[in-house]
C-alpha cells in the first residue's frame, strides 16, 4: 500500500494542474502560480513518500 505521503502529493499535484488551468483560462497570474506552487509541493510530498515507501520494503526483506 503506497504511504499516505504519496496520496496526497498526486492529489496536491492534480489540484495544482487544475488551478494553473483555471488561471490560465481566465487570465489570472496568481491563481496560475499558485497551481505551479501546488504541483510542485505535490511532486516533493509524492517523492518523500516514494522514500519511506522504499525505507519499510527494505526493513521487511
Amino acid at each position: 500500500m503506497p504511504d499516505h505521503d504519496r496520496v496526497e502529493g498526486a492529489a496536491k499535484n492534480m489540484g495544482g494542474k487544475v488551478k494553473e488551468a483555471a488561471g490560465d483560462v481566465t487570465g489570472d497570474h496568481k491563481l496560475k502560480a499558485e497551481g505551479k506552487a501546488d504541483q510542485v509541493e505535490g511532486k516533493v510530498q509524492n517523492a518523500v513518500g516514494g522514500v519511506k515507501d522504499s525505507l519499510r520494503d527494505d526493513k521487511r526483506h
